[in-house]
């Protein structure tokens, strides 16, 4: 990665910057979708027309186009307006917002939730509320940059572990002398798919006395029997993770994040967490879609079952074709290319298949660790998986990608 330098007001500092990234191979860009190809399914049609069926949303129940949370969302739009107009505490907090949020304090089995327009911010406030000067923020080496930012902004010092270690945190834990004001991890990984090794985290942080927060983004809705999550699937009680943090844009096909844990948790965030306060509120719309899309998993499992078959499906059929997966057992699938060029290369052979997998590089990764991030959702077909893999075996070597070639994210 090109070495950060403080850019001048000159636009010739910009275009050096930009050329830098683009000869790493390490630039970005975004692709427009303009529909779905077909209701129901995982195919979209881009703007340039290509259709392809998509292997990189986090859509993993296949809710984001489910009727019935459209039609809550037009419902709720024709009544509340598509605009929340302020935040929670000047006069944006509606009906819509306040169900949503005592479902999903009984969906997690919590006293209180919080909504937040963002998982990002979700993060930002919780960690920046419990933690401050003279104090640690303790992280995984590979969480979020969310809970990265978060320990930076809060004016605490900041620490990492190595990766799902939980005794090199644990001897963090011992050598900041009682000051860790707050352990923090994913619960599932983003990149890679792994579970944290979340009950010892607990135990550590207990003896601690730290706060475990637990952002469970890529778990709520799909690990576990009812799909409570990575303290589900771990078998671990609530009271072991006392801060925990979901997204409804993933799992539940809305947009928006909570935060989960005791009354006076929740109320302290209320009073004291910045991105809540000075933030406006949701539309209630996207509130009620969401309570429509909790319901719809919960009266669904099979949506659950469906997307852990595929991932089972994939896994099997890529190690049958010696493709290289990393250790995961979500569905976040990353194949693993090393270099960013690899990457892109493999990602472009892909397209001209048929499937949009994206290639994600370094900084969302370390260094030498490019992968094709696939993700596996409820609405894909085993046909749609077989090809798939089927495609990523023909792979050819890469090519000399050089800087004219265009980035497909």
């Amino acid at each position: 990665m090109a070495q950060r330098t403080h850019m001048k007001c000159d636009p010739r500092a910009l275009e050096e910057t930009l050329a830098e990234l683009e000869r790493q191979h390490l630039t970005r860009a975004r692709t427009t979708v303009e529909a779905l190809a077909e209701p129901g399914t995982r195919r979209v049609r881009l703007a340039d027309g290509r259709q392809l069926v998509d292997f990189s949303s986090n859509d993993y129940l296949g809710l984001a186009h489910h009727p019935r949370a459209a039609a809550a969302m037009i419902d709720s739009a024709g009544r509340h307006g598509t605009g929340s107009g302020a935040s929670h505490l000047v006069t944006g907090h509606g009906i819509e917002h306040a169900r949503l949020e005592e479902e999903l304090a009984d969906f997690t089995g919590r006293e209180r939730a919080l909504l937040f327009s963002t998982g990002y911010m979700a993060n930002l406030a919780v960690v920046s509320a419990l933690a401050g000067r003279g104090e640690t923020v303790l992280l995984d080496r590979l969480s979020h940059a969310s809970l990265i930012d978060g320990g930076l902004l809060c004016g605490a010092r900041f620490r990492r572990y190595a990766h799902a270690d939980a005794a090199a945190a644990r001897k963090s834990l011992e050598r900041s002398a009682g000051t860790t004001a707050v352990l923090a991890t994913d619960g599932v990984f983003s990149m890679d798919g792994d579970l944290a090794p979340v009950a010892e985290l607990a135990r550590a942080s207990r003896e601690h006395r730290a706060w475990l927060v637990l952002d469970d983004a890529h778990g709520i809705g799909v690990l576990g029997h009812t799909g409570r999550g990575s303290i589900e699937q771990l078998g671990i009680d609530n009271a072991d993770v006392p801060v925990l943090v979901g997204t409804l844009g993933k799992a539940l096909g809305s947009f928006g994040a909570f935060v989960a844990g005791s009354r006076d948790l929740v109320e302290l965030l209320v009073q004291k967490a910045r991105p809540y306060i000075y933030t406006t509120a949701l539309p209630q719309p996207v509130a009620a879609a969401t309570r429509a899309a909790l319901r719809v998993a919960a009266a669904e499992s099979w949506r659950r079952e469906r997307v852990m078959a595929l991932v089972s499906r994939f896994r099997r059929a890529a190690g049958r074709a010696g493709i290289p997966l990393a250790a995961s057992t979500t569905p976040i699938q990353p194949v693993m290319l090393g270099s960013a060029s690899a990457a892109l290369h493999a990602a472009r052979q892909l397209v001209s298949a048929g499937f949009w997998v994206v290639a994600i590089r370094p900084p969302t990764v370390p260094r030498a660790t490019a992968r094709l991030r696939i993700t596996l959702s409820a609405a894909h077909t085993d046909k749609e998986v077989d090809a798939l893999v089927e495609a990523l075996a023909r792979i050819s070597p890469q090519d000399d990608l050089g800087a004219e070639a265009e980035p497909l994210h």
